[in-house]
Order: C-alpha cells, then sequence, then structure tokens
C-alpha cells in the first residue's frame, strides 16, 4: 500500500497501524465466553441443539428445504457412499416477494411443496434463514422474515410445529422436522461432504452479502443451559460484535442503515456493505485532493454500489470508469483492496478466537467450510484469509485449520440435520 492511502486511511481511522489479529481474537473469545455463560455479550452464542455426533445413515430418505433470501428450495434426499443425492429438487421464488403472503399461505406453500414427498419419509430437515429462536426440540420461533420478503403475522409462529401441523391436516400424520440456519447447515453439509476427509473439528462460515459463523461446543462449556446442555452446534450470530473500534466511514454507514447501532462487525466485513464503504471512502479522497479533478467528478457521482465493481478495481480491472491518471487508478484500487483485506483479517480473527474456544486443531486437522460470495467469487477475499490463517494458526499457534470453500450446503446440510438429530 502506498504512504499516501495509508494515511488517508489512518487518518479517518480506518486502518490501526497497530491492530494484532491474535489481540483481536483474544477480546472475541472472552465474549464468546460470555455468551455461552448467559452473560450480557454481543455474542450471542445461540444454541441450535443439533448435535453432530454419530453416522450419517445411509439410504434413509429425508424430505428438504431451504427457504433464505428471495428463493426457496425443496428435494427428496439420502446418503449414497458418503453422498448426499438430491432427488424431485423443485425450485421458486419465495411467498412475500411483491407482495404480502400470509404465515398460513406461506405455511401452505410450503406443505405443497414437500405433500408428494410424505409417503417417502417421515423426517424433514429445514433451513430456516430468517431470524428465528430455536427450541429444545429444534424447531424455530420466529422473531422476523425480512431480506424483501414480507410475510404477515409470522412472529411468534414456531415453524416445524406449523408445517407438521399442516402436513397432518392433510392426512400425514407423525412427521418430524428440525428447523436450522444457514450458516449451521454449511458446517453441517461440508461435514457430509467430507466424510473421509480426516477432519476432526469442523466450523461453518457464511462470507456473502451477510457474516456469520458457527461451531460445534463441547456442553460443559454451555453453561446458561445448565444441566440440559449437550455437545451441539451454536450459531455465534458474529455479525453482531461490536468489540471493534469504527473509523469515519464505518460510523457513518452505520447512521445511514435501517438498523443503526446494531450488527456491527457484518457492516464492517460483509459484501452489502463493502461497496458502500469503499463509495465514501473514494468521495473524501476526492475532497481531500488525492484523486484528480476529472476522476474526483466521476467518483462523486457514483451510484450506491455493491462490492463486485470494488472488486474489479482492486484487481486493477475497470479503473477506466473513473481514472484520469495513472496514480487515480493505484489510489482507487488500494481503497478497494483494503476493504476485502480488513474484512478478512476480521474473520480470520473470529476464526482464531473460535479455534481457541473449542481446542480446534490441536490434536488433528480442523476445518472452516465457508460459502458466500466474499469467499466464493471475490478475488481478494480468499487468498487474503488463506494466507493470514496460515500465518497465524499454522506459524504461531501451531494448529492445522483448513479452509474449504463450498457450494450447495444447504441442502445436504438439512439432510444431515434431520438424519443425526430425528432417530
Amino acid at each position: 500500500m502506498t504512504e499516501r492511502v495509508r494515511e488517508f486511511l489512518i487518518q479517518y481511522g480506518m486502518l490501526d497501524p497497530d491492530f494484532d489479529i491474535l489481540k483481536c481474537a483474544e477480546a472475541m473469545c472472552l465474549e464468546m465466553q460470555k455468551g455461552l455463560r448467559g452473560e450480557k455479550s454481543s455474542y450471542p452464542m445461540i444454541p441450535t441443539y443439533l448435535k453432530t455426533t454419530g453416522n450419517i445413515p445411509e439410504n434413509e430418505y429425508v424430505a428438504v428445504i431451504d427457504a433464505g433470501g428471495t428463493n426457496f428450495r425443496s428435494a427428496l434426499a439420502h446418503f449414497e457412499n458418503g453422498r448426499c443425492v438430491e432427488e424431485r429438487v423443485k425450485k421458486a421464488g419465495m411467498p412475500g416477494i411483491g407482495k404480502p403472503a400470509t404465515w398460513e399461505e406461506f405455511i401452505f406453500f410450503v406443505a405443497d411443496s414437500i405433500e408428494d414427498l410424505m409417503p417417502l419419509t417421515d423426517r424433514i430437515g429445514f433451513c430456516f434463514s430468517y431470524s428465528a429462536d430455536i427450541t429444545p426440540e429444534i424447531d424455530g420461533r420466529v422473531n422476523c422474515i425480512d431480506k424483501e420478503v414480507t410475510i404477515t403475522g409470522c412472529e411468534g409462529q414456531l415453524v416445524g410445529k406449523s408445517l407438521c401441523d399442516e402436513l397432518a391436516r392433510r392426512g400425514y400424520t407423525g412427521k418430524r422436522c428440525v428447523i436450522l440456519n444457514d450458516t449451521a447447515a454449511v458446517q453441517l453439509g461440508g461435514m457430509a461432504k467430507h466424510l473421509m476427509d480426516g477432519y476432526d473439528t469442523c466450523f461453518g462460515q457464511v462470507s456473502g452479502t451477510g457474516t456469520n459463523t458457527c461451531c460445534t461446543v463441547p456442553g460443559e462449556q454451555i453453561t446458561k443451559l445448565g444441566d440440559s446442555a449437550y455437545d451441539m452446534i451454536v450459531n455465534l450470530e458474529c455479525g453482531m460484535y461490536d468489540g471493534l473500534p469504527q473509523g469515519r466511514f464505518d460510523r457513518e454507514l452505520d447512521l445511514s442503515s435501517h438498523n443503526p447501532g446494531q450488527k456491527l462487525f457484518e457492516k464492517m466485513t460483509a459484501g452489502v456493505y463493502l461497496g458502500e464503504l469503499c463509495r465514501r471512502s473514494l468521495c473524501q479522497a476526492a475532497e481531500d485532493g488525492l484523486l484528480s479533478a476529472p476522476c474526483a467528478e466521476k467518483v462523486r457521482a457514483l451510484p450506491h454500489i455493491d462490492s463486485v465493481a470494488p472488486d474489479a478495481w482492486a484487481c486493477g480491472e475497470r479503473l477506466d470508469e473513473l481514472n484520469a491518471t495513472e496514480e487515480d487508478g493505484v489510489i482507487i484500487s488500494e481503497i478497494a483492496g483494503f476493504y476485502f483485506k480488513r474484512s478478512a483479517a476480521l474473520m480470520c480473527a473470529n476464526l482464531i478466537a473460535m479455534a481457541e474456544l473449542t481446542g480446534a486443531g490441536k490434536s488433528g486437522k480442523a476445518a472452516v467450510y465457508a460459502e458466500g460470495s466474499l469467499v466464493q467469487r471475490n478475488h481478494i477475499y480468499r487468498p487474503e484469509l488463506l494466507a493470514l490463517l496460515n500465518r497465524n494458526l499454522r506459524k504461531t499457534l501451531q494448529r492445522d485449520e483448513y479452509l474449504v470453500v463450498e457450494e450447495n450446503t444447504t441442502l445436504p446440510g438439512a439432510a444431515a440435520a434431520a438424519l443425526l438429530n430425528l432417530h
């Protein structure tokens, strides 16, 4: 990074020259422990009640559902030779897009999607990627449904019970359902895909539009559950962590968001925000005279942008959209690349904290199963995260942890959740 860009980022508090990944991880780990004890913490450490132990039975069918964002999928799944096989896959848009739908209409839609599978299985794995509190029965009590989807009357409803009641009304009694979110599905789906790879510990990571992680935590550490605790996946909701100093553009973005003061870690790391952080930084660079006058004029005219254009700029591509001089291009590229690198450094600290919390990697290989647009498609984020994990885990802490980038793990994860937890 050139000195001019470095000084600019330091001036506005975006780059902390004294940032230490291991010290950051230590603070995060302490906050995670508070969350497990039920103390006030910005790491909620939400129990999922999902067990990960045992063997996934083969050739046993389960209905699987993935409802998240604006898309809906369902299928019939089973495992064969350690591989998840999906049949009768259906894809559709979520109810509640364009015009509101009621909770009853949503459940009717879900039941319709799997009704033809009910003669073949009594187990359902449902990846429900909206805000819900998981109950000890592994059902989900809805807090809200968002992401451009409007479902009225959803608050407080039990997802699995509502679906099983509707199926029973149609004559399919005795059906059982587990509810999990997308991050837990990534962890379980990765586990199911890599049964033979020898990992003794694994984490789930979503780095895309949003940010989250999860891991299996020993029951004795989940003291807020008392005697009912056992080894289970815990959803960290790490996007809510608020222990990091914010720079000026972080604060401006937060104040302009629909939830000021919330999800501060996510706003510093998730793809949906990185383009806007880059845009605000470039506008300030234009005001400060770092960019030439013709370039500054183009920068000021930039609309709200996602992370796709900054990814290209960081790689030295599409710079002619903005720059007027070679120096303009260098500054734009370095500012854009900085945000992806900072996101990777903060995620690395979070993963190290999880390794410390669980003891991962001390006695064998640990895997991070990761999914999402940043880790799958961004050209800067993934190699930076890999390099930081290698430098800080393998060399400094003598741990082995591997980043395994996945695709389409939600349905296999939902299948594994049902097969391991519904006997």
